[in-house]
């Protein structure tokens, strides 16, 4: 039985078990969803997005070393407010101060080395309803996620599509040059934003979808798989997009956090 208010029954599960290995500066200690950008984990902000939205109901799927996530959020009033502490007793008082994150979480334990279909497949007994949406622990952006559950939901009624993903225009990893038919160069272009879409990871997706997922597989191999079939969905997405797979990335998004965090729809003032 869901016992979670009604306005958070619509879970947002998050992918949290990878290692990470391309950011191997920060997690070796620390699973990647845990990194910090502006003091706080890359996961908070994510979880803030999703809250600002009105979903707060978050099933995480812990691999590489979850522990270390159970323990932030068990902890988590200790670490935004003020308490008075007595050790000679073991009691401590919280007495204010900081904010209260309104977040309703279910840690599942999903295996280190899963895969993301799979570690769906075990977090899926926790998913109560028809209907959630899904995400990876390394990426934010401006993404109304509301707008986003109504288009899913408008093309599930209209086609019987079991899914819908965010695509949003990549930037390419190289600048680009063009030339006219002489051969003469008449353009250079440093790292462009490129016109095809691929997948921002901001996901809504119906029960009827976990059928396509398989032991062993990733969740891009799933939606191949659906989207074979006419039933994946892509609502595009024009505005801010960043994810964080190396350690440049993380500085990136924490200069952005300190000047302009696209992303921090929650509280524009904070800066």
């Amino acid at each position: 039985m869901n016992t979670f208010p009604e306005s958070q029954s619509i879970p947002v599960v998050i992918m949290c078990g990878g290692k990470g290995t391309r950011l191997r500066e920060e997690t070796e200690y620390k699973p990647k969803p845990m990194v910090e950008i502006g003091g706080k984990p890359i996961l908070w902000h994510i979880m803030k997005m999703y809250a600002h939205h009105g979903y707060r109901h978050f099933i995480l799927c812990l691999g590489y070393k979850g522990s270390i996530i159970k323990e932030y959020f068990l902890n988590h009033r200790l670490y935004t407010q003020a308490f008075h502490l007595n050790l000679s007793r073991n009691e401590h008082m919280v007495v204010g101060g900081g904010s209260i994150d309104d977040f309703a979480i279910t840690f599942v334990e999903t295996g280190e080395d899963t895969l993301t279909a799979e570690r769906l497949l075990v977090a899926e007994k926790y998913i109560h309803g028809p209907t959630f949406m899904l995400t990876y622990g390394d990426g934010v952006a401006d993404v109304d996620l509301k707008a986003l559950h109504a288009y899913h939901t408008e093309k599930a009624q209209t086609f019987k599509t079991v899914g819908t993903i965010t695509g949003i225009h990549p930037k390419s990893k190289y600048g680009l040059v063009e030339a006219n038919e002489t051969g003469v160069v008449t353009c250079f272009q440093e790292k462009p934003r490129l016109r095809d879409f691929t997948n921002g990871g901001f996901m809504v997706l119906t029960r009827d979808f976990l059928p396509y997922c398989q032991p062993g597989e990733m969740i891009e191999e799933s939606l191949t798989r659906a989207s074979q079939d006419g039933k994946i969905a892509l609502y595009a997405h024009e505005g801010f997009w960043h994810c964080m797979d190396t350690y440049k990335d993380k500085e990136d998004l924490e200069k952005m956090w300190q000047t302009n965090p696209a992303w921090n729809l929650w509280d524009k003032k904070s800066h």
